[in-house]
């Protein structure tokens, strides 16, 4: 058996163990006898070194023309696009989806890095008339500076990118800290911008929970900006916590959501989206359907549509596989 391997947080470009001493390990949830890796557990000095250095790494970032910057973004696409097969099965790996559905997750990524690429050219202002004489006004973009993101596990490499690739072609500089359940995806991700170009301290990872690693990043006074997806319960303290500075926040949380089926609806169709709205990433996703319809009756579903293989995930006739982890 090979050792386990230990990741460490990136801070400043370089790879470096937390000051609190801790690690956790990072289980595969279909086999929770192998350590996927093992990561720091962070605290606030670690999230302490990670604004300065993103701060440091803002005063050349932000003068860094915006093409430009977005050439990094689509070098990471074509480099994702080589390493896709590679990280879909150390997500599976780690947070238990079926390959089917972690390669659409690296797709995703692929997808918003050669989107947020052409963005580069598109960071119009606008010119409006004015009211004084022989005077113009015009409106220019500028970047806030430090962009604290904290990211879910349930999609691991999409949601990050969702979050590090508009912030970085807008020029500003990030300290992330990814799920406990799922730090390797996110790792890999960031190591795909170093190795595409990224500057050092423009991108820096803590790893570890949320009150010691998560709330520091929240309440940090030189970051400007957050981005949150998880619970609804942790994104009602992010927001009321960013609220009392006036930092801007984005929250994407929970959802409860319903399956309407009509009476001309194809039924097979229906049952279809029903299945896949319910179980597709094992239920765990805010758009998961949990709510259905009740009351009318409906024909007998075709066999094949009775038949959902379950099992590992990194089996080929999987078509769900296990929660991230117990009590999900």
């Amino acid at each position: 058996m090979s050792a386990v391997k230990t990741y460490k947080n990136l801070i400043d470009g370089e790879w470096v163990a937390s000051r609190s001493g801790k690690t956790f390990e990072n289980l595969n949830p279909a086999n929770t006898s192998d350590v996927v890796g093992i990561f720091q557990s962070s605290n606030e000095q670690d999230v302490n070194d990670a604004v300065s250095a993103a701060q440091k790494a803002f005063e050349t970032w932000r003068l860094v023309p915006a093409p430009r910057r977005a050439e990094i973004i689509f070098r990471a696409g074509e480099l994702l696009t080589q390493r896709k097969e590679q990280y879909a099965h150390d997500m599976t790996r780690e947070m238990g989806k079926v390959l089917k559905e972690t390669r659409g997750d690296v797709q995703e990524a692929i997808d918003t890095a050669y989107f947020m690429a052409g963005e580069g050219r598109r960071l119009f202002g606008a010119t409006v008339p004015s009211e004084l004489p022989n005077k113009f006004a015009m409106a220019i973009r500028v970047p806030l500076g430090v962009v604290g993101m904290i990211a879910p596990w349930n999609f691991p490499m999409a949601i990050p990118s969702w979050k590090l690739f508009p912030a970085l072609v807008c020029g500003n500089t990030c300290v992330i800290k990814p799920a406990e359940d799922t730090p390797l995806s996110t790792i890999n991700l960031v190591q795909t911008l170093i190795d595409a170009g990224l500057p050092k301290g423009v991108v820096n990872i803590v790893t570890g929970f949320g009150p010691e690693a998560g709330a520091p990043i929240v309440n940090h006074p030189d970051v400007r900006a957050i981005s949150f997806t998880g619970s609804s319960e942790v994104g009602r303290i992010v927001g009321e916590a960013a609220a009392r500075s006036f930092k801007p926040c984005s929250l994407e949380m929970g959802g409860k959501n319903a399956i309407i089926v009509l009476d001309d609806a194809h039924i097979d169709l229906a049952i279809d989206g029903a299945v896949w709205g319910a179980f597709g990433t094992t239920g765990q996703r805010c758009t998961a359907a949990s709510r259905g319809p009740n009351g009318r009756c409906h024909p007998a579903p075709s066999p094949e549509r009775r038949h959902r293989p379950m099992g590992r995930a990194a089996r080929a006739d999987s078509t769900t596989g296990p929660s991230c982890r117990r009590g999900r």
